[in-house]
């Protein structure tokens, strides 16, 4: 497999959950970058310029969920890309800053892996 530009942050507080994204990522060819809530993904992302898209979960404990978390980034980092995945239905997307993806969970991680390389790719 060959190495693709670009990071991607995940951000999620179930371990197994984010182990098992962080393998889809680099299975997808890019880096990967772990963070169990949000205040741990700002602060990874006020060090790091390499970091090209969140993928975040909804429902996480601390100062904000993943939707205000892909608010916050989608205001600070515009460039930055975005994928929004939970486990319950978000059925009014319109909650997801522009040019979200979301997914449901459980995910397919060919759709997920598919997503990553179209949005990094464009």
């Amino acid at each position: 497999m060959t190495k693709r530009d670009g990071v991607v942050l995940i951000v999620e507080d179930e371990a197994l959950i984010r182990m098992g994204a962080v393998e889809l990522v680099k299975s997808a060819g890019f880096e990967a970058l772990e963070a169990r809530n949000a205040d741990e993904a700002i602060r990874l992302l006020e060090m790091r310029t390499d970091i090209r898209l969140v993928f975040t979960d909804v429902d996480m404990p601390g100062t904000m969920d993943g939707l205000k978390l892909s608010r916050y980034i989608r205001d600070r980092w515009p460039p930055v890309k975005l994928i929004v995945a939970s486990g319950k239905a978000l059925l009014d997307q319109s909650h997801l800053p522009e040019g979200a993806r979301f997914f449901p969970k459980p995910y397919l991680e060919h759709s997920i892996r598919e997503a990553i390389v179209g949005l990094l790719s464009g």
